[in-house]
């Protein structure tokens, strides 16, 4: 069944990290350095949140606590009710991180980012490699940060299977000879990754930027663009990358994608085009939060 995207914002610089809340639904304006929300029930946007240092991912944890990736902060915090800011990572190995981009938490609590760095300014770059890393809630309210691909150079958006056997990653790296892929890393028993599988190859042509899980287990993610290959579209794929579904969207460069809505069925899109469209769907989705 074909999707149709309606747009429900607009004229935002740059659209990332879409984050349902159970009532509404929360994204970043990323050159705007702040969160909006748009209410379902007035169709309002308002602003929820500013001062977020160019803030990209946004990703509730279990408890409905929000976390967000700084791509200029450097670094992934959790945004308190009081307006207050806690940091979860800016560092490691006393280095500074490069742009935490994207974010994932899964069923035991522990919170997966990528740290790539987009853009020519990478003059200040105090680390080698761009990475996925793992922070693990420590007792005293700390959390320890682990790094856990030795493999990618641009990693984007990122997924944890909710029985914690596979992490999807979108290695999404541009120009010539470089590797636009959807990948599977096996997490084994001692929580280390194994080797990756590519799922699907996205090359020449634009990668994924964000991704999400229905219910089923299906990865559902944003990928192309309008200047080669497809388009910008949706895509359903199944675990073994099998595409599943494709859907056209109607603006150029889309981000990231996420479920809303009071049975999780509506599919809200991020673009780089500073819009966000929504689409009833016969899928249902999965978050960690709101289950």
């Amino acid at each position: 069944m074909a999707w149709t995207f309606e747009r429900i914002a607009a004229g935002c610089g740059f659209c990332e990290g879409p984050a349902w809340d159970g009532e509404s639904l929360l994204f970043s304006d990323i050159p705007g350095s702040r969160i909006l929300r748009w209410d379902p029930r007035t169709r309002a946007v308002s602003v929820y949140r500013t001062g977020t240092e160019e803030g990209n991912g946004l990703m509730f944890d279990a408890d409905g606590r929000l976390y967000g990736c700084q791509h200029r902060g450097r670094r992934v915090v959790r945004y308190e009710p009081d307006g207050g800011v806690t940091v979860i990572a800016d560092r490691f190995e006393g280095r500074r991180l490069n742009s935490p981009n994207d974010l994932a938490f899964d069923a035991r609590g522990r919170l997966w980012f990528s740290d790539p760095r987009y853009g020519e300014q990478r003059a200040d770059l105090e680390l080698d490699h761009e990475s996925v890393f793992r922070c693990d809630p420590q007792p005293d309210g700390t959390w320890r940060i682990e790094r856990m691909t030795y493999d990618t150079t641009r990693p984007n958006g990122l997924l944890v299977t909710p029985d914690l056997k596979w992490l999807y990653v979108a290695q999404s790296e541009y120009g010539v000879d470089r590797k636009r892929e959807l990948r599977a890393y096996p997490i084994l028993p001692d929580g280390s990754l194994g080797p990756h599988e590519v799922l699907h190859n996205f090359y020449p042509h634009r990668g994924i930027d964000g991704m999400c899980l229905d219910a089923e287990g299906n990865i559902v993610a944003t990928a192309g663009w309008q200047r080669s290959g497809p388009g910008p579209m949706i895509y359903v794929f199944a675990p073994s990358g099998r595409v599943l579904e494709t859907h056209p969207l109607p603006e150029d460069t889309p981000t990231n994608c996420t479920w809303g809505g009071e049975d999780l069925s509506i599919l809200f899109v991020t673009m780089g085009t500073g819009s966000v469209y929504m689409a009833r769907t016969e899928r249902r989705g999965y978050l960690v939060y709101p289950s």
